[in-house]
């Protein structure tokens, strides 16, 4: 595939084995389920995980305990939305913290929608080619290629102990909120009522913290105090606290 060389030549990494999300495993948490039925085998979006660009960078992965991912999502209206990933939480790791992740968009336009696991929190953070997005403890998310011509393509440090868990958003037939085709937001009525309304931010409004990369995050690979972070999230709560700083 064309666009398979050019991640390739791009980020200098071998792109193999892909675990591939399609329309079987999208159905239950789409918008418009009840009256548009997925093609069980379309090919949503691919993730490559623990990827790497050379043995070295990987024994350097391996001992901090972290993982280097790759995933692309196409350009394409599905069931009357823009194509996004199912949404997943992320398991508790220490301090009754749940693991972070660290993203950043190689290509395309995505927005990250967020959140937290007791719901009083709900974030649609806009992010661009070049920028950086951090997942930070106590949040889930769906990220969603906002494009109906690029396809969009992230990579993420994450713990390699962490394991996505989607149960909650398989349950409640996905986020707390969709985003149409229009480009707009519409709740999800599975959600409770007492929701809190979406706040919709973008990367300037996020406190990346101190020491972390705003781009290149392929970068962390040497930094221990960096790395450090993604298993025992706890060292920086206080910063935390304010990693959303501003409403649009």
């Amino acid at each position: 595939m064309k666009q398979i060389d050019e991640i390739e030549k791009k980020l200098g990494i071998k792109l193999i084995d892909p675990d591939i999300r399609t329309g079987a495993d999208m159905q239950g948490v789409m918008y418009n389920q009840k009256t548009c039925t997925l093609d069980p085998e379309m090919v949503c979006y691919e993730m490559y995980r623990d990827r790497y660009a050379t043995e070295q960078d990987h024994a350097w992965l391996k001992e901090h305990n972290l993982r280097y991912d790759i995933t692309v999502i196409p350009p394409q209206l599905i069931c009357g939305e823009y194509n996004k990933t199912k949404g997943h939480y992320h398991p508790i790791c220490s301090d009754e913290m749940t693991y972070p992740e660290l993203y950043e968009i190689i290509s395309g336009n995505a927005i990250y929608l967020l959140q937290k696991t007791d719901l009083s929190s709900i974030i649609a953070l806009h992010a661009q080619e070049g920028q950086a997005v951090l997942i930070p403890p106590d949040f889930g998310h769906v990220t969603i290629n906002i494009s109906e011509t690029e396809p969009l393509i992230m990579v993420n440090i994450v713990s390699s102990r962490f394991e996505s868990i989607y149960g909650d958003y398989e349950y409640r037939k996905g986020a707390a909120y969709y985003f149409l085709s229009d480009k707009t937001f519409v709740k999800n009525n599975a959600y409770p009522a007492s929701i809190p309304p979406l706040r919709k931010l973008g990367t300037r409004h996020m406190n990346i913290l101190d020491g972390f990369p705003k781009t290149d995050i392929y970068s962390i690979i040497g930094n221990e105090k960096v790395a450090a972070f993604f298993n025992n999230p706890g060292i920086h709560q206080q910063e935390l606290q304010y990693l959303f700083f501003v409403e649009e």
